[in-house]
């Protein structure tokens, strides 16, 4: 198979492989298929190699981006017809690349960001390194980088917020500003149990005002007034046994009739 570069392809490190997928696409499924394809897969390796250094210092290992960058190869070979015309690198390269960028979007983001503000924050990113070398010093404006980039100010703002997003700041992380150790999670608040009595009230309410008068009674002085069984039955003129036989069967009641409203 034929390594060598061919003065008409753009990348140099691209290999004259166009006979071998011509050979390729001929034969049947089998070994010397398989053999083949593995001989332009490992032919275009470099190249794919060099796509993935291009994303290095993003916050991805280089190893795994080189991984991702073959996984994107294999694709290309696997999906190249010859029969279009088309150079094989003008078809792979942005395979590969796209491959590379959804390994990104899909496993570095902590947050699922829609793909349109993506694109803003790369905007953004590409601008102010542009801009830092023309205005030492300082940071570039909103301004200046909505006219260098031709975007609206609003966009910018909305790829400088993804800028800071890509990844999520840690509840224990210490907050700016703060000398005792206060974290993000210490302002965080927490769910209120009040809030089950409240809703438990509401479903038992309309139960309670069908109760008879004096079953209504006897709750009430039990479990709002907290007074004792003793107290009720004295103030009723009634035994304490019968006093806590009434409470009993009116709380299994109302229990049974709040779960058939729910049921």
């Amino acid at each position: 198979m034929r390594t060598h570069a061919s003065a008409k392809h753009p990348h140099d490190d691209a290999p004259d492989t166009a006979e071998d997928f011509r050979r390729l696409a001929s034969l049947p499924p089998g070994q010397l298929r398989d053999t083949l394809r593995e001989q332009i897969i490992e032919a275009w390796l470099p190249m794919a190699n060099r796509l993935a250094g291009r994303f290095r210092n993003r916050g991805e290992n280089y190893d795994d981006l080189r991984q991702v960058a073959a996984m994107g190869l294999v694709k290309a070979v696997d999906r190249y017809d010859p029969e279009l015309g088309n150079a094989f690198e003008s078809y792979a390269v942005p395979t590969i690349t796209g491959e590379i960028k959804r390994h990104f979007r899909d496993h570095m983001w902590t947050l699922h960001v829609p793909r349109r503000v993506q694109d803003l924050r790369n905007r953004v990113r590409f601008a102010r390194q542009d801009l830092s070398q023309t205005i030492p010093g300082r940071q570039p404006t909103v301004a200046e980088i909505a006219e260098h980039a031709q975007m609206s100010e609003e966009d910018v703002r909305a790829g400088l917020e993804a800028l800071e997003s890509f990844t999520a700041l840690s509840l224990d992380a210490e907050l700016p500003g703060s000398e005792d150790g206060y974290s993000l999670s210490d302002a965080l608040g927490s769910a209120d149990p009040a809030l089950d009595v409240v809703i438990d009230r509401e479903a038992v309410k309309p139960r309670l005002q069908a109760l008879p008068e004096r079953e209504r009674a006897i709750l009430y002085m039990r479990f709002f007034a907290d007074m004792t069984q003793s107290r009720i039955a004295e103030q009723l003129g009634i035994s304490q046994m019968h006093v806590s036989r009434l409470i009993s069967r009116c709380c299994s009641r109302l229990r049974e009739q709040v779960l058939q409203d729910v049921a």
